[in-house]
């Protein structure tokens, strides 16, 4: 058998149904041969982006992989990858590598050298005889402790040496390992909870990917403890629907996440790094942190912290529980504080002043328009959302209620604009029965939106709803002089039109009224198999809602 039909073997093992790839690369046949479908797109960015969004929405729970040739191919790929690193996206990448006997031989790019920064493993294979030990280390790597993307780079000339088929045969799937925290330092953390008089809990992806939904909103329930989450996290308790639920908390946050962050005297931050970032949302002083991490390098990283717990989010907050209704003895779960109805009045005053925006009738578009009528038209328990960079991330994610895990992708540490649409058609991909949309401006389209043409080939029906209002204007205060000197934010184009001539639906807005009727007409279409894009025309409103009141 030869490398590369073994690699194959070990991934169909592994479950895994497709492989998103750009060529040139050996794998890409291999795959088919052995009846796992090759996914190409039009760069290797948006390709990573696509394994991102199906390991996301798939939980990691299905492996997701990206192979790519050597030299450009890796190359090209580096943004997606640190993007998935920086949000901690468990996958699989795959690149050739220059022949052996040219390795790291200037100006040979070396995938083991440069991407040792961006993922939580790289390994080359040297000789045949490895092959199966690299890719089992690097497919544990994805899913041990922190999530995150794991690299095993094949060089071209290794690729058709046979390996012996004993090897290949003896591998089995790798499994997940968790663990729970030290029951001393759970005590101590639960006796803190019950006695804050206004704790708050910070919820972030690893609760996500922990499958630990339900145990959060047990201890939101059972303590009366309402939760924020992050970005990454936003989902991981039901906006639409839960009364503890508080929205999310980035670059910007709602309402209620502003005040009850600022009054808390604990917070319990789970599944979530607290790293110091524009993109996170800042504890203010004077709190007590109790950090709930699956990775120690997280725990006294960007703050101080009084309680730090290491485990898995899921048998933590188990844990918290069963201590906590200890503590609590026979009493009905925690309703004495009036919490729910604080967090509804807050919110009511808060989207009260905003109403002027959401709901404004102004040509052209008001950006938060669009928000708003996409939240009263589409039910959220049937989509997947993402965001761009700039304004849109700004805009939707204070306003936008999500319901279901994963029925949200936050991204941004990394900030590459033109992510989230590889991001939506990974998650189409991952369920092909939701209605997968992602908001991007002009300069957003302008990166990635020829890779709409892949949703379109693939059979992959997503929905863009692109920003138009032919600026950067998330810019405009970083670029004042130049722009009035030059028209340096000045972008152009009718987006509408290219999304027809990649062979997709679209249609440009332009009057407020018509959103809603836009956005079912668009639902209508990806539900005919049709990849759709909407033009909506706005104007040039900048998001301002508490942004980064904290530091």
């Amino acid at each position: 058998m030869r490398v590369s039909d073994a690699i194959v073997e070990i991934l169909k093992r592994e479950g895994v149904q497709h492989i998103n790839c750009y060529p040139t690369t050996p794998l890409t046949e291999a795959a088919a041969g052995a009846n796992i479908r090759p996914i190409v797109c039009r760069q290797e960015r948006v390709g990573v982006g696509i394994a991102d969004g199906f390991a996301r929405v798939s939980n990691g729970n299905k492996l997701s992989v990206f192979a790519m040739q050597y030299g450009p191919g890796a190359e090209n790929a580096f943004p997606g990858i640190a993007t998935a690193y920086s949000d901690s996206t468990p996958m699989l990448l795959l690149p050739l590598g220059h022949p052996r006997d040219r390795d790291r031989v200037f100006p040979m790019f070396s995938s083991e050298r440069t991407y040792d920064t961006v993922t939580k493993s790289v390994e080359r294979i040297q000789t045949a005889t490895r092959t199966v030990d690299a890719m089992r280390r690097a497919i544990s790597a994805t899913r041990l402790g922190r999530p995150g993307p794991a690299m095993v780079e094949i060089p071209v000339d290794l690729a058709d040496e046979e390996i012996d088929m004993e090897l290949v045969d003896a591998y089995r799937p790798v499994g997940k390992v968790r663990s729970m925290a030290n029951e001393t330092d759970i005590d101590r953390a639960a006796k803190v909870l019950m006695d804050a008089e206004r704790p708050i809990i910070i919820a972030g992806a690893g609760v996500l990917y922990a499958e630990a939904c339900d145990e959060l909103a047990s201890l939101a329930e059972l303590c009366e403890i309402p939760v924020m989450t992050t970005m990454e996290g936003k989902s991981a308790i039901s906006e639409a629907h839960h009364p503890l639920a508080l929205g999310s908390g980035s670059g910007v946050m709602s309402g209620p996440v502003f005040e009850y962050l600022r009054d808390a005297d604990v917070v319990l931050a789970i599944g979530t790094s607290l790293t110091r970032h524009p993109m996170v949302t800042t504890v203010p002083p004077g709190k007590i942190i109790i950090h709930a991490t699956n990775d120690p390098i997280d725990l006294n990283k960007s703050y101080q912290v009084d309680h730090g717990l290491l485990g898995d989010a899921k048998l933590v907050l188990a844990q918290l529980i069963s201590c906590c209704t200890d503590i609590r003895g026979s009493s009905a779960p925690g309703q004495e504080r009036g919490v729910a109805q604080k967090i509804s009045e807050i919110r009511e005053e808060w989207m009260t002043t905003w109403q002027s925006k959401l709901t404004s009738n102004e040509v052209p578009i008001n950006p938060y328009r669009v928000i708003w009528d996409f939240m009263h038209t589409i039910d959220p328990a049937d989509a997947i959302v993402t965001h761009d960079a700039g304004n849109p991330r700004y805009e939707i994610m204070p306003f936008y209620q999500s319901d279901t895990p994963r029925s949200y992708l936050g991204w941004g540490k990394s900030h590459q604009l033109g992510t989230g649409l590889g991001l939506a058609i990974g998650a189409k991909l991952a369920a092909p029965e939701k209605f997968c949309v992602n908001f991007m401006g002009d300069a957003a389209f302008g990166m990635t939106g020829l890779d709409f043409e892949t949703a379109v080939r693939a059979d992959l029906p997503i929905c863009t709803i692109v920003f138009k209002n032919s600026t950067m204007s998330v810019e405009t205060e970083h670029m004042a002089t130049s722009h009035s000197k030059f028209g340096t934010r000045d972008v152009g184009g009718d987006y509408a039109e290219i999304a027809r001539a990649l062979g997709g639906w679209s249609e440009v807005v332009e009057d407020p009224a018509q959103i809603g009727p836009a956005l079912l007409r668009a639902k209508r279409a990806t539900e005919d198999g049709q990849a759709a894009l909407l033009q909506m025309i706005t104007n040039t409103e900048q998001a301002t809602s508490y942004m980064r009141p904290f530091g």
